[in-house]
C-alpha cells in the first residue's frame, strides 16, 4: 500500500483520515486498559490473596516494558509507526481478554507483561503521531478532545459494569473477555480502513538525546516516579482500607470519567491561552495539596467521602499533563519526535522498574509515608515547571536558555 502523505489525506471521506484514527485510538486503548485497571484491585485481592507488597510487584513488572519503550525505535526500522499502534493495541487487548484465566501470582505477572507491552508501546508511538498529525496552533485543544473521547468510550464501558456487575452476577472473565474483544475489534476496523498516512517530516530512526531537551526528560522522569504512586496505591487503598467492591470502584471511576469528558477540552483550551509553564505549575500544586491530604488519611483518620473526593482531583490533575506534550512539540526538531518519544518513555519509567515493589514494602509499615513521598515528588516537578520559558521554542528551551553562550543543537 502506498503511503499518503498528509497535507492529501484531508481529500479523503471523514471516516478514513488520520484525526478519524487517532480518535478511534483513542477510544480503543482504554476499553481494554480502563476496565482491566478498574477490576485489578478486587481481582487481586479475591482470586490470589495480594497484598501491598504483590501489588508493588505486579506493578513494578507491568513498568518493565515501559522502561523499554527505547526499543520502538528499533522496531519502526522495520514497521511503520501507524502499524505498529495497531499491533501493539491487539495485543493489549488479547491480555486483557484472558487476565481472568490466570488468577495466581505468577500467572497475572504473565499476562500483566504482554498486556504492559502492548499498552508502552502503543503509548510511545501513538504519543509520537499524535505530535506529528497535530498542527502546533492546535494541538492542545485536540489533544484535549482526545482525552474527552477516551474517556467517553470508557464511560459507556463502566456504566455497563456498574449496572450489571451485580443485577447479572458478572464473572471478571466475562468483563475482561468483553472489554478485551472490543479493542480488538475497532483494531481490525482500523486496520481495514484506513490508508498508511505519510508524515511530513521522516523521522530519524536512531537513538536521539538532547542536552537542550533535559527540562522535558527530567520532567518526564519525575511525571513517572509520581504517577506510580496512584496508580498503584489510591486505588488499592479504597479496596483495602475503606472495602469498596467492584461496583463500587467502578462508580468512583465513573466520576473521573464524566469529569474528563466535560473538562478535558477546557483543559487544552487552558494550556493554548495561560501557556504550558503556568498550568504545569497549577497540576504540581495542586497534586501536592492531595498526596499532603491521601497521607492525612492514614495520619489523621480522615473517612471515605475525603479519600473519594481526592481520588476524583488526583485524576483531573493528571489530565493536565497533556501541556507537557505540547513543551515538547513546541521545542523539539520535528525529525526528533519519535525517537525521542521512545527515549521519553523510558526515561518516565526508569523510577517505575523499583518505586512499587520498594513503596509496596513500605506500604506494609506506613501508607502515609507513601503519599507523603509523593508529596515531595510533585514539589520537585513544580520546581522544575518554573523553568519552562513563557514561548518555548527550539532554542528557548528553558528560562536559563537565553543565558547559554553555545548555540542550541
Amino acid at each position: 500500500m502506498t503511503p499518503i502523505p498528509l497535507h492529501a489525506a484531508r481529500d479523503l471521506p471523514i471516516w478514513r483520515r488520520p484525526l478519524t484514527l487517532l480518535f478511534l485510538m483513542a477510544i480503543a486503548m482504554p476499553l481494554s486498559f480502563s476496565t482491566w485497571s478498574a477490576l485489578l484491585n478486587n481481582f487481586v485481592i479475591e482470586a490470589a490473596q495480594f497484598d501491598g507488597q504483590d501489588i508493588g510487584w505486579l506493578h513494578t513488572v507491568r513498568e518493565i516494558p515501559g522502561f523499554l519503550a527505547i526499543g520502538v525505535i528499533l522496531v519502526i526500522l522495520f514497521v511503520r509507526e501507524q502499524v505498529l499502534a495497531l499491533i501493539s493495541l491487539a495485543l493489549l487487548g488479547v491480555a486483557t481478554a484472558v487476565t481472568a484465566w490466570f488468577p495466581s501470582m505468577g500467572g497475572l505477572l504473565f499476562v500483566t507483561l504482554f498486556s504492559s507491552i502492548g499498552f508502552h508501546y502503543y503509548e510511545t508511538v501513538n504519543q509520537s503521531l499524535q505530535l506529528q498529525w497535530l498542527p502546533k496552533e492546535r494541538a492542545p485543544q485536540i489533544l484535549g478532545w482526545l482525552i474527552a473521547a477516551g474517556s467517553g468510550a470508557t464511560l459507556v464501558a463502566y456504566l455497563l459494569i456498574e449496572r450489571t456487575w451485580e443485577a447479572l452476577d458478572l464473572s471478571y472473565n466475562t468483563v475482561f473477555m468483553a472489554s478485551g474483544g472490543l479493542t480488538l475489534l475497532i483494531v481490525i476496523y482500523c486496520a481495514l480502513a484506513f490508508p498508511q498516512f505519510e508524515s511530513p517530516n521522516p523521522q530519524r530512526k536512531t537513538f536521539v538525546l538532547r542536552k537542550r531537551y533535559w527540562l522535558y526528560y527530567a520532567l518526564q522522569f519525575m511525571s513517572g516516579a509520581r504517577r506510580q504512586i496512584f496508580v498503584v496505591f489510591a486505588g488499592f487503598m479504597m479496596v483495602e482500607r475503606f472495602g469498596f467492591d467492584v461496583h463500587e470502584l467502578t462508580r468512583l471511576y465513573l466520576i473521573n470519567l464524566i469529569a474528563n469528558m466535560v473538562l478535558a477540552p477546557y483543559f487544552g483550551k487552558a494550556v493554548h491561552r495561560f501557556g504550558e509553564r503556568n498550568t504545569l505549575v497549577f497540576e504540581y500544586i495542586g497534586l501536592t495539596a492531595v498526596f499532603l491530604a491521601y497521607g492525612g488519611i492514614y495520619w489523621f483518620g480522615w473517612g471515605v467521602v475525603l479519600a473519594a473526593a481526592l481520588y476524583v482531583l488526583d485524576h483531573l490533575f493528571f489530565a493536565l499533563a497533556l501541556a507537557l506534550k505540547t513543551y515538547f512539540q513546541k521545542i523539539a526538531d520535528p525529525q526528533d519526535i519519535a525517537p525521542t518519544a521512545a527515549v521519553a518513555f523510558t526515561i518516565n519509567h526508569i523510577a517505575a522498574v523499583f518505586l512499587p515493589a520498594l513503596l509496596g514494602a513500605l506500604w506494609l509499615l506506613s501508607p502515609g509515608a507513601v503519599f507523603g513521598l509523593a508529596a515531595l515528588m510533585a514539589l520537585v516537578s513544580l520546581s522544575l515547571a518554573l523553568m519552562i520559558p513563557r514561548n518555548p521554542e527550539p532554542g528557548n528551551e528553558t528560562r536559563f536558555s537565553r543565558f547559554a553562550a553555545a548555540p542550541a543543537e
